[in-house]
Formats: structure tokens, C-alpha cells, sequence
């Protein structure tokens, strides 16, 4: 520690800190324009200068670092002129017109100006312009150049945090300017992160260009729905009406940073396709009723299904809340366990339950990926969590992390990593082994006898011995490492290798744990809430709390303060409940906020399974494909509309909360719950959110001890229940072939999050079009071209769309985003089949005219 006086305070610092970050921890105001805590400092704007005693000069407080016994005046007469004397410079040539700048009212030059500027600028000259006009630098982002300070935040933030380096600057001194270069454009995230960070008007998001001022909005925090990294963000509506989402630069995982989904995807709110009143079937079609009359007709359609199996299926995008009312409402009205809460695949929680219970670590991003090493297995995290791999890259830049990457699908993040190893989809599992095998083989001696006799009999051999390429210089990696984080995306969960991977995943940890590794482990959830609802028990075989059904003690415990019988019984999975509708076993089936005909692999089967149901009711805010199929339509809150919790990807729970009233005749989703359960005879008690969640904090064990009011600004953390790791090791799997065909994966692309972006405007002007993956190798192999229409077949259907050749793509793989309802991705495949065989070919000119006639003639 050393020791700095600033302004007659004396502080004690660690070695290191800046004279700025000493200043604000006493409280003293030092403004600055150029520095974000963030970045690397610049040192360009020179407000932040102060005097040093020993030093003749004045020096930047942002870029000088404390040294034991530092004196240092923040406000004397010489850097109030100095001050002055800046923001007179950058006055200068500023444009004023405030007025109409969006900016306008939360503008950090007009503050600084009121704060430290002039009374009278003492120049006189013509300003300084560079264009007449604005110019449109995306879809999404507007530039006024002439309005730039040269704090070059934008450009730090976008090459530094985001890796899109899709700005620059050109000319130098007054005269330099923030520009998007030929071809950099076309790398931009759309973020927005740049107009954020931008102190002025120089930057500014076009869908909120002159839609309202700062002092119009009512402001709301809540939490971004779109993925499980849990971004704090704050939504402003102008008389109710969605306008425009920020950040503050405090508060949550995030801090100031959002992707593109989280900053402009937010307007699906406000979509046409909502649910307007309760519907039934009448006649093959659906036909708005009132609620007394949807009362009237469930209660008659229950009675005449009661005694048949039912099932439940809700979306983990839901809150904490609704999902754990839902599953006792399943539970307890419906009496079954054959609830799920995905509607892509079948679960392996038999393994997934273990491996989380012994490893998974509730603990802050930050703390977590600040280990020696962070090996992240499947998924792409730079199109899924966007926000954790700008965490990540600050890591691997700031603390010298050793990023290991293993994954079937390139990602930003490769260039950053120190090994990469790609991997055909299915064989994670294959080269865990691998890896895990040459550990032992490496320090095999720091184990004891015993155990090291019955790691050698099971997993398998090093990667040198298998012909494996890559996974011998992870082992590597993973030996050097004093402490290791994997870091496991749920993409893993598509395959029918997915148990195998799992436990490979747990083979790892054990070996690395038997190491003396400190470790950490988390999944990178493309939910928002799909850790909660886990949580929450929305599963056929766990309870909440992740505890089984099938134990005696817990289930009693909560039949007592339910006050109603739980089922012994292990329920179905969302594939077996899919097969007991094919086999007319299904009597009713409740699906909340999900949408299985689009998502759930072979589309034919699940439109069969979904028909055959004697009772399809659909709880939803929006008209998906299945509420299509239904019998009962029951139109519900969408996000925004009612208050809850999420639980994100490190265990932290925050707020969700309401920014406007529910759209036409909607009903809270709870209010609803309380609404089935009547017609069942039942009251599901308690019945209001803040009530619900006391109840979860009494009842789930790694909530205990959580209060509605005790999650502040930055959430608060569920705690990790100890259990000991499984004691047997797994077998490897045998090496998969190798494929001799195009293989087809699905994934999300950058600018979509699933089926609920795409009702996104502002989303769908960055990007409307489906397309189609592949490597040049491949495409140059098959006579194709960027940009070309082109047909992916498989055996069970086709889809068209254009091509994008990616140039980092493995050979082999072809890549359909699975966020295009359009496209029915899903038909294209089948079940237990991941990835799918297909042919790609071009659309020829005459398939390509007949196409167009048959939309002309509205075939």
C-alpha cells in the first residue's frame, strides 16, 4: 500500500492506482472526458489535470500513478483556468445546437461547461465543419462529426471491449475525426456501445433520433430478457409507449456496455403479433371470447379429460416466480411431474444434476474469469453471450488469462485465446477424454496410488495415442494453470453426445480438482432464466431446488407447506411428453411463453404430437405456431408487463421489472395460474410475486436468506449447496466417424436471440435475412459464391436462403441461425439427430423465377 494526500486527505492505495481512482475514493471530483474506467488510460482531453508537488508541470490524474508520500492539489486557481481554457478549445469548434441534439439535457460537455467552462469564449473564428449533414454509419447509428470531442472513447470501446474495431480516425489534432473505413462498417456489432459512451452528440442511435428528451422519459431498471449473462439495462417509455434502452456505467455484470439485442431489441414489446383476448376453437378455427366464457368452456374441457395424463412445458424467459407457481400448479391442480422447460431437447439432468450440484459456481463473471485459465467448451459466446466475451476479452487483455477455446463453430474470441481446438459437433466428449487423459499423463504423480489406478483403467488415452489434433496442447495449458475456470454453453445440450460430453466435463473437473486446481465452473446459458428455472424444479425429475423427485423428504416438506400431494414419480421430458400425445396418452397439455413447433427438432412430428393432445392450451403473450394449433388460447404479460426475478448464468438474482401496463386483454401470467387453478378446484396459495418469492427464499436451499429488498442495483447472489463430485470416473466415448457429408448445426446468429428477437423492428432492419454458413473450402468445392441463393436439403425437408461464406468455418459444417421462423429450421431435421446430413446447392435461375411468379400470384 502507499500512501497519497490529495486536497489535505490522506488516503492509503494499492501500488498501481491512479491519482484519479485515489481522488474519487475521497470523494473528490476530478471531471474528465477521455478516461472510462474500463479502458486503458489516454490522457488526451487534459481536463483531468492536477498539480503534484515536486512536479513543474501539471499532470494527467488519470494516467499517473500514485507514489508513497504523493501530494496533490485537485482545485487550485492555475487548473480552474486550465479547465476553463479546454472546454473553451472544444467550444470552439462545437456546434451549438443543443436544442435538437439528442444528446441534449444529459450531455457531459454541457455539464463540464456549466461546472469549469467560461463565462464568454474568447473565439471568434468560423467553426470548423466537416459535413453539412449527418451521416448514417448503420442501420442503427447516426454521426454528427462535427459535434466530436476527439475523446476517442467510441473508438477504444469498439476495438478494445466489443473486438469489432469497426472505427477509426483520420487526420490528427483539431482536425481529427472518428469514421467507419471501407469494409470496417461491415463488421460492426451494432451495439450501440459506441453511442453510449459517447459524451456528446456525436454518435446516436437513430430509432430514438428525436422521439422524446431525458426529462420525458420515465425511466425503468430492469434486466435484459435476451440471454442468460443477465445485463442490467434502463428502459425509458414516454406516456407508456417503449422509447430507448441504456446502461449505467455502475451498475450490473454489464456496467455500461449492452449488445446489440440488449440496447435495440427491446421494441418486440410493442409487436402486432400479441394475443389480444382469450380464443377457443370453434369449427377447425379460433374465435376471441371473453375470460367468463374461456372459464366456462376449460372448466367443461378439464372435467372431460380428468383421470388422463397432462404435462406442462414453459419457457425459461419467464421469472422465477411464474415458473415456480407453474410447476406447483403441474404439480399439485394437474397432480404430474411431466413438466419441462426446454423446447429444443431433451435434458440430460441424470448427469447435468451432479456435475452442477459438485461444481457449478455461483460467484461473480468477473471473479470467476480471472482464474489463471478459462477453458470454454462448445457454443460460439461471441453470437450467444455477447457481453460475457467483452468480460472475457478484458481478461485475457488486462490480466493475461489463458483463454482455451473448444468448440465446433469459430468465434471472435479465437483470436484472443491462447489454444484453440475445433472440434466436429458430438465429439466434445471425444476430446475431453483426450485431454484429460494427457493430464494424467503429465503429472499423473501428484495423484495418489489409488486413485491414479482407477483413472488409467477408465479414461482413456492421450491425445498423441488417439490421433486427435489439439487436445494435448489444452492439457498443457491446463497443467500450467495454479487455478481453472470451464465455462460450459448449453449449445452442448442439442446433441445426442450430450450426456457423454457432460460427463467428460465432470471427468475434467474431478482430475483438475484431484490437482489442487482452484476451479471454478459455470454454464453460459442463451436464456435469460434458464439457471431459475432449473432452480425453480420446471423439470421432470427435479424438484426445486434441483432436489429429486423421487426423495421422500423433500417432497414431503413441500406437500406440507403446499398443502397437496406431489407425485412419487418421476415425470416425461418435453420428448417423451411428445410421444405420449403421438400415442394418445396426453389428456391435457399446458404450454406457457414456449413455442415447440418452431424450436423442437422435426417439425412433422411435433405438429402430430401437438394435435393429437385431446386438450392443447396455449399461455402466451405472443400468436406462435403452436398457440396456432391450440384449443385454448389464453393471452398473458409479455416482458415489461409484470414484476419477478431472473437468476443469470452466475447465480445472481435481480429484478425484473414493469415498464408498462399488459397490451389489450392480457393477464399477468400468475394472475392466470390463480385463474386454471379455479377451474381445477384448487387455490394455489401464495398467489402474489413478492409473496412467491418469501416462499422460494424459504424453501429452495440456495436461496435462503434472499429478500426482495436486499437485491439492490447489482442483484444478490443464490448460494452454492456443497456436494461432494461423483467418485467413479467415465468412460470415454469411441472416436466418432468421420462425416462424409455436409453436416448441417443451428445456433443463434448476433443480431437474434430465438423467435422473441425476431419480432424486433429495429433488429430485423440489422439483420432480416436468414442465411447459410460455410467454409470456402467447401463452397469453392461446390462451384459457390458469396452471396449466392442456395438449397439446404435433408431427408426431411429444405429451406433456401443466401450464402456466407465464412472464411474461419471448419470444412464440413453448414450453419442455419434457428432464429428465422420463416425458414422452419426444424423441419429439416429429426429427433436424436444433431448434426443433420444435407446437400447444399445453388438456386438456378429458372427455380429462382418460378419462386418468385408463385409469391406474385400469392401461392
Amino acid at each position: 500500500m502507499v500512501s497519497i494526500t490529495i486536497d489535505g486527505q490522506t488516503l492509503d492505495v494499492e501500488a498501481g492506482s491512479t491519482v484519479l481512482q485515489a481522488a474519487r475514493r475521497l470523494g473528490i471530483d476530478i471531471p474528465t472526458f477521455c478516461y472510462l474506467k474500463r479502458l486503458p488510460p489516454l490522457a488526451s482531453c487534459r481536463m483531468c489535470l492536477v498539480e503534484i508537488e515536486g512536479q513543474r508541470r501539471l499532470q494527467p490524474s488519470c494516467a499517473t500513478a500514485v507514489t508513497d508520500g504523493m501530494v496533490v492539489r485537485a482545485n487550485t486557481p492555475l487548473i480552474e483556468e486550465t479547465r476553463s481554457s479546454m472546454l473553451d478549445m472544444l467550444l470552439a469548434n462545437h456546434p451549438l445546437d443543443c436544442p435538437i441534439c439528442d444528446k441534449g439535457g444529459e450531455c457531459e460537455l454541457q455539464n463540464m461547461v456549466m461546472a469549469y467552462g467560461p463565462r464568454e469564449s474568447r473565439f471568434r473564428d468560423d467553426k470548423r465543419v466537416f459535413h453539412s449533414e449527418d451521416i448514417r454509419l448503420s442501420p442503427v447509428i447516426i454521426m454528427n462529426v462535427n459535434r466530436c470531442i476527439q475523446c476517442q472513447r467510441c473508438v477504444r470501446m469498439c476495438e478494445e471491449v466489443v473486438g469489432a474495431v469497426a472505427l477509426g480516425t483520420v487526420e490528427k489534432g483539431m482536425d481529427t475525426a472518428v469514421t467507419g473505413f471501407e469494409g470496417s462498417l461491415a463488421g460492426c456489432d451494432q451495439c450501440g456501445n459506441c453511442v453510449e459512451v459517447c459524451p456528446v452528440g456525436a454518435l446516436m442511435s437513430f430509432p430514438y433520433r428525436y422521439k422524446a428528451r431525458p426529462w420525458d422519459l420515465t425511466e425503468t431498471d430492469t434486466v435484459c430478457p435476451h440471454c442468460g449473462t443477465g445485463c442490467q439495462l434502463t428502459v425509458g417509455t414516454r406516456k407508456g409507449e417503449f422509447m430507448r434502452v441504456r446502461s449505467k456505467w455502475d451498475e450490473g455484470v454489464n456496467r455500461e456496455t449492452l449488445c446489440v439485442r440488449g440496447r435495440f431489441g427491446l421494441d418486440f414489446v410493442a409487436s402486432r403479433d400479441r394475443i389480444k383476448r382469450p380464443m377457443i376453437r370453434h369449427d377447425g378455427a379460433l374465435v376471441p371470447v371473453s375470460w367468463d366464457e374461456v372459464g366456462d368452456y376449460l372448466r367443461r374441457r378439464l372435467s372431460a379429460v380428468e383421470g388422463k395424463a397432462a404435462a406442462g412445458l414453459a419457457s425459461p424467459r419467464l421469472p422465477n416466480e411464474i415458473l415456480y407457481q407453474f410447476q406447483k400448479l403441474m404439480r399439485t391442480a394437474f397432480r404430474t411431474n411431466s413438466i419441462d422447460c426446454s423446447s429444443r431437447w431433451s435434458t440430460p439432468f441424470d448427469t447435468l444434476g451432479p456435475l452442477m450440484a459438485a461444481y457449478n459456481s455461483r460467484a461473480p463473471l468477473d471473479e470467476v474469469i480471472g482464474n489463471d485459465c478459462v477453458l470454454v467448451v462448445g457454443g460460439n459466446v461471441t453470437e450467444e453471450n455477447p457481453v460475457t466475451e467483452y468480460l472475457l476479452r478484458d481478461s485475457v487483455r488486462r490480466r493475461q488469462t489463458g483463454l482455451l477455446m473448444l468448440s465446433a463453430r469459430p468465434s471472435r474470441l479465437d483470436a484472443d485465446a491462447r489454444v484453440v481446438v475445433r472440434v466436429p459437433p458430438g465429439g466434445e466428449a471425444t476430446s475431453l477424454a483426450a485431454v484429460e487423459a494427457g493430464l494424467v499423463a503429465a503429472v499423473g504423480e501428484a495423484l495418489p496410488g489409488n486413485v491414479l489406478a482407477g483413472i488409467g483403467a477408465t479414461i482413456g488415452k492421450p491425445a498423441a495415442e488417439t490421433g486427435i489434433d489439439g487436445p494435448d496442447r489444452l492439457a498443457a495449458a491446463l497443467k500450467e494453470g495454479r487455478s481453472v475456470t470451464v465455462l460450459v454453453s448449453v449449445d452442448l445440450l442439442r446433441s445426442p453426445e450430450a450426456r457423454a460430453t457432460l460427463q467428460q466435463i465432470n471427468n475434467l473437473l474431478h482430475v483438475l480438482q484431484l490437482l489442487g486446481k482452484g476451479l471454478a465452473m459455470q454454464f453460459l446459458f442463451d436464456r435469460a432464466n434458464q439457471m431459475g428455472a432449473w432452480d425453480m424444479g420446471v423439470l421432470p425429475t427435479a424438484l426445486p431446488g434441483l432436489r429429486a423427485v423421487a426423495d421422500d423428504v423433500v417432497r414431503t416438506a413441500l406437500a406440507r407447506n403446499w398443502g397437496a400431494e406431489i407425485p412419487s414419480e418421476p415425470g416425461a421430458d418435453i420428448d417423451a411428453i411428445l410421444e405420449r400425445c403421438v400415442g394418445g396418452r396426453m389428456g391435457a397439455l399446458y404450454i406457457v411463453a414456449t413455442d415447440p413447433l418452431i424450436a423442437y427438432p422435426d417439425r412433422d412430428f411435433v405438429a402430430r404430437a401437438l394435435g393429437a393432445a385431446d386438450l392443447l392450451i396455449v399461455q402466451d403473450a405472443f400468436l406462435t405456431d403452436t398457440a396456432g394449433l391450440a384449443e385454448v388460447v389464453l393471452p398473458a404479460a409479455g416482458y415489461g408487463e409484470e414484476t419477478g426475478t431472473f437468476t443469470n448464468n452466475e447465480g445472481r438474482v435481480q429484478k425484473v421489472r414493469k415498464f408498462r401496463e399488459p397490451a389489450f386483454e392480457a393477464r399477468s401470467n400468475l394472475a392466470i395460474f390463480d385463474f386454471v387453478a379455479a377451474l381445477r378446484n384448487q387455490a394455489l396459495r401464495p398467489s402474489t410475486q413478492g409473496e412467491i418469492f418469501d416462499e422460494i427464499a424459504r424453501l429452495v436451499p440456495a436461496y435462503q436468506g434472499l429478500s426482495q429488498d436486499g437485491l439492490g442495483a447489482d442483484g444478490a447472489f443464490t448460494r452454492a449447496v456443497p456436494t461432494a463430485p461423483a467418485a467413479r470416473f467415465f468412460a470415454p466415448p469411441p472416436v466418432p466417424p468421420a462425416a462424409d457429408r455436409l453436416m448441417l448445426i443451428t445456433g443463434y446468429c448476433l443480431f437474434h436471440n430465438g423467435y422473441l428477437s425476431e419480432r424486433s423492428d429495429i433488429l430485423n432492419t440489422v439483420a432480416n435475412d436468414p442465411y447459410v454458413a460455410m467454409s470456402a473450402q467447401d463452397t469453392a468445392q461446390l462451384g459457390l459464391s458469396d452471396g449466392d441463393q442456395v438449397i439446404v436439403r435433408s431427408a426431411q425437408g429444405e429451406l433456401t436462403a443466401q450464402l456466407k461464406v465464412d472464411g474461419r468455418f471448419p470444412k464440413g459444417l453448414v450453419f442455419v441461425p434457428e432464429n428465422y421462423r420463416a425458414l422452419r429450421l426444424n423441419g429439416l431435421m429429426r429427433r436424436r439427430e444433431y448434426p443433420c446430413p444435407v446437400e447444399v446447392k445453388k438456386v438456378h435461375a429458372t427455380l429462382e423465377v418460378d419462386r418468385t411468379t408463385r409469391i406474385w400470384r400469392g401461392v
